[in-house]
């Protein structure tokens, strides 16, 4: 029903879009169209849009997702990313579906219009990583306007106070604060006053996603069948993808991936630079990025475990557990202990860890009830088991963090890796403070 829903495109080309791929794994080129024909008089005004901008794509983000949907890797371009633009050379990628838009039959529809510039772009990126591109989604400024409205806001942290009333019309506090609908809008576009720019204005829409996506992927949401279809609707409203991809698929192969496990990169790049009279991002040679965006598809060696004796376990009714909440997500530790009663344990106390920012479950025992954690954690795979002075004799005490994806449920979080800043890759569980 999902998929029926939303808005159809011929995006995705046969012809230079040739790249690797094994036919599982997903690559989705996600593009954020600067489009206000969508927008009301008062919707632009309340959202400091100005007028319409044409066909711009300001944010164009790779999403790669492993067959086993384990894990997820958004990879963002700058929009001033130096590139060749198949069959029109060198150029600002965000060049590219204009292009691709511009070379259309001028009688041809808009609906065609809009799939030559997507089909171009998608040639340009496919080229640029070596990769093949199987999907393709559009979103317009409604839909971030939408979507953040429907997940009921969108936390972020700010390091310090910002005013660019001016151009984004962003004006927020310092500090944790959930933004929403306009609010949201202005976040994710604002570039002036930043110390970096548009290399901080990606980060803002990373952040953004991240947080769109920790709501998506909360039980809040996962739970709420009528929060389901508004997301559905918004979706219908302002996404255009492409022909062929199954949203509710999509949902399936990634029904297993955690906050922790979501990762958010950019391109690697060599920072700023000048070609002519354009101020541009100048990118790393083209067999690095094909290097870089092969180990990001490479599917992770298997490795032959040792034979080991298995550890000792008990039956769950003889085991007691008290569940704390560590990973900042409200109401887990209840939702958690009544998945473990289901399960069998028998449930003590419930509450908040000492603190909430806990990556990674444990489940903490007291000397001499290794075969209590031991039951416990063969329930939650994942969870780390460690001996803790803290523990009572006989009870088992369940800290959730970031990466508890429910019990019985496999989770498999990403190692972090570095992006061309240097900086450690941020992951959707992140909510350190940005600039």
């Amino acid at each position: 029903m999902a998929s029926a829903t939303v808005n159809r495109t011929a995006a995705i080309p046969t012809d230079g879009n040739e790249g690797s791929g094994n036919g599982e794994a997903m690559n989705l080129l996600l593009v954020g169209n600067d489009s206000r024909s969508s927008l009301t008089e008062q919707q632009l005004a309340e959202l400091n849009a100005g007028t319409d901008s044409g066909v711009n794509t300001d944010t164009m983000i790779l999403v790669h997702v492993p067959a086993d949907g384990s894990r997820a890797s958004f990879v963002s371009f700058p929009r001033d990313s130096y590139v060749e633009i198949p069959g029109y050379g060198w150029d600002k990628l965000n060049a590219a579906y204009a292009y691709g838009y511009a070379a259309a039959d001028d009688d041809a529809a808009e609906t065609v219009r809009r799939a030559s510039g997507a089909q171009l772009l998608v040639r340009s990126i496919s080229q640029l990583t070596g990769l093949r591109i199987d999907h393709y989604a559009e979103v317009d400024l409604l839909g971030f306007f939408n979507l953040s409205s429907v997940v009921g806001g969108v936390d972020v942290n700010l390091c310090e106070a910002v005013d660019d009333s001016f151009y984004s019309g962003a004006v927020f506090p310092a500090g944790p604060q959930t933004i929403s609908g306009a609010d949201a809008l202005k976040f994710v576009r604002q570039r002036h006053g930043l110390p970096r720019g548009d290399f901080d204005r990606i980060v803002r829409q990373q952040v953004f996603i991240g947080g769109v996506l920790r709501k998506m992927l909360s039980e809040d949401v996962l739970l709420n069948l009528a929060k389901q279809r508004e997301l559905v609707e918004a979706a219908a409203e302002s996404l255009t993808v492409d022909e062929s991809l199954d949203l509710l698929e999509l949902a399936e192969q990634m029904q297993s991936v955690t906050a922790g496990s979501i990762e958010f990169q950019t391109v690697p790049n060599v920072g700023t630079d000048k070609a002519g009279a354009k101020s541009i991002v100048r990118l790393e040679e083209q067999e690095t990025l094909h290097d870089f965006f092969a180990q990001l598809s490479a599917q992770p060696e298997r490795e032959t475990p040792a034979t080991a004796e298995a550890p000792a376990t008990v039956d769950p009714s003889t085991v007691s557990v008290d569940v704390y909440n560590g990973s900042g997500t409200s109401g887990l530790a209840a939702k958690a202990a009544s998945a473990l009663m289901a399960a069998g344990f028998s449930v003590g106390a419930t509450g908040n860890a000492s603190s909430m920012d806990h990556d990674q479950t444990e489940v903490r025992y007291a000397a001499g009830d290794e075969a209590l954690a031991n039951t416990v954690a063969a329930a939650i795979p994942g969870a780390v088991t460690e001996e803790s002075d803290d523990a009572a004799s006989g009870t088992v005490q369940l800290v959730l963090g970031g990466d508890f994806n429910g019990v019985g449920q496999a989770v498999t979080p990403a190692a972090p890796t570095a992006d061309a800043e240097g900086e450690d890759a941020r992951t959707a569980a992140d909510t350190t403070c940005i600039n």
